[in-house]
This record gives structure tokens, sequence and C-alpha cells, in this order.
């Protein structure tokens, strides 16, 4: 087979392709991809460090419609573009073919315009917010069994739980209460100390130095001090609350609504946790 030549060069055939495709010039083959994104919208880094550019026929797909970018993936090729900073990982839009994303999009829009989606979308929004609800009551129930407060100390336990849980357990709040990596118990300790490292503690204005490790640092010590904090009101004796970081801070910030009934499930039989389990968590 005869190959095309250009002052020389090969411009077709397999080296001529690989060349072109080292270079992010090949056209790209129809399959799915998780990219990088670069300065350059229009630009992608492939996990082999390939950078590659969509074809003229493609658009991007902007984040937030998850049920449309199912529709687009399952439709044929498409580039996932994910930012990683950190631990995070951040969505900056799916590039699929045009065609694809503008027949996605009115197949969804017609049946979302139908009474059945309607009701279809009510009950799945009820039946959400009852397991949100029932959540909710759970994870305060752990967060009170790992407090295991004295009973002198019982009413402060209730506060700092329905505070924890307050806080933690909203859908889209991004902390630890709504991981699934833990079990529940010990993603209860772990917001109970993230809280305390907020709220009893100077930590949100600290100057941490850019230091690999030195934030981590300073959380591992501040729950060495939350922890202490709590064993204070697990013994059953008199303490100054003026004097107590989490009499304050219980003090200080208002008490959250009432969340609406649910059947609550049985809290665990309370757990020993290493430091390393908790210390580093945010929320």
């Amino acid at each position: 087979m005869a190959r095309a030549r250009s002052r020389g060069r090969i411009t077709d055939g397999p080296l001529a392709r690989r060349r072109r495709l080292r270079h992010g010039r090949a056209t790209p083959m129809p399959e799915s991809l998780v990219l990088a994104p670069t300065a350059d919208p229009r630009v992608f880094v492939h996990p082999d460090g390939r950078r590659l550019t969509p074809p003229a026929d493609w658009a991007c797909l902007p984040p937030g419609d998850a049920g449309l970018t199912r529709r687009v993936k399952a439709a044929g090729p498409s580039w996932a573009v994910i930012e990683q900073r950190g631990r995070k990982q951040f969505s900056r839009g799916l590039w699929a073919p045009r065609a694809h994303i503008d027949a996605a999009r009115v197949a969804i829009e017609a049946e979302r315009a139908t009474e059945g989606y309607a009701r279809r979308r009510a009950s799945d929004r009820d039946r959400r917010d009852r397991a949100q609800a029932a959540y909710a009551v759970s994870f305060e129930q752990e967060v009170r069994a790992f407090l295991r407060f004295a009973p002198r100390w019982g009413a402060l336990g209730d506060a700092v739980a329905a505070r924890v849980a307050a806080h933690a357990t909203p859908v889209g709040s991004g902390t630890v209460a709504r991981t699934q990596r833990i079990s529940i118990d010990e993603r209860a300790a772990a917001a109970v100390i993230a809280w305390m490292r907020h709220q009893t503690t100077g930590y949100d204005d600290m100057r941490i130095e850019r230091v690999a490790g030195r934030r981590r640092e300073v959380r591992r010590e501040l729950a060495q001090l939350s922890r202490a904090v709590l064993d204070l009101h697990r013994r059953d004796a008199p303490h100054l609350p003026a004097s107590c970081s989490l009499c304050r801070a219980v003090a200080s910030t208002p008490a959250p609504a009432s969340p609406p009934p649910a059947a609550p499930a049985p809290p665990s039989p309370p757990r020993a946790f290493a430091d390393a389990d908790l210390d580093a968590i945010d929320l």
C-alpha cells in the first residue's frame, strides 16, 4: 500500500498516526475517556500524558444534570473532564458529539414534561426526605452514644449531639457524616472531634505554615485536647462552665430546629477509637 509523503516525511500509515496522536493532532478514537483540564479550554490531558483536543463537532455538556449526563454517556463516546484538587475531584463537564447532547436533551425534556415523571419525582423526594430525617435521628443517637457523658452533664451531651448532627447530616454538606467509607459510629465520633476543632479551639484563626503534613499534625494535637475535654464530662464531677471551652461553645451557638419525627435506629455499642481514626477528618 502506497503511503502519502510530504517533503520527504510519511504523512499516512501507523507511524504517522502515532506521531500525530502523541502531539494531540490525531482524530480521537470513539471511546469514553476521563481527562484532566488544562489552561486551554479545548485541550485536555490523558492519563498517559497525551494532550487531546475534541473533534470540531463535539460540545461540552456542563455538570449539574445527572440524568442528562447519563444519557449522553450511553449514546456513544464521551470525554469526562475531571479536575483533581488534593483528594477532591470536580467535574468540568462532559464532552461528546453535539448531536448526542441535543438528542438526549430533547428526549429528557419531553419525558420530564409528563405527569408520570412529576409523580415519580414527588415520590422520590418524599422518600429521600424520610430517609434523611431517619438518618439525622440515628446519627444524633450515635453521637450521644459516643459522648457517654456523665448524668451531671447529660443535658450538655444532648445539646452537643443535636448541634453536631444538625451541622453534619444535611445532604450536600460534604462532611464526614455523609461518607459511606466508614461505619456510622465512626462517622459520629469523627464528626464530634471535627466540630469541636472548629467550635472549641482557635483552629479557624490559626496561620498554619504550608508544609506537607503540618496541618494534619495540628489537627492531631487539637484532637487530643478535644478528647481530654470529652473525658472531663464523662466523669460525674463539677466544674465551672465559664472555664470550659465545650460549655462556652454550646452556650454561644443556637439550638438547632427539631427534626421531623422518624423511626430511630438503635445506637451501636460504644467503641474505642485510635487517635489516627479521628484526628485528621475535616467537618
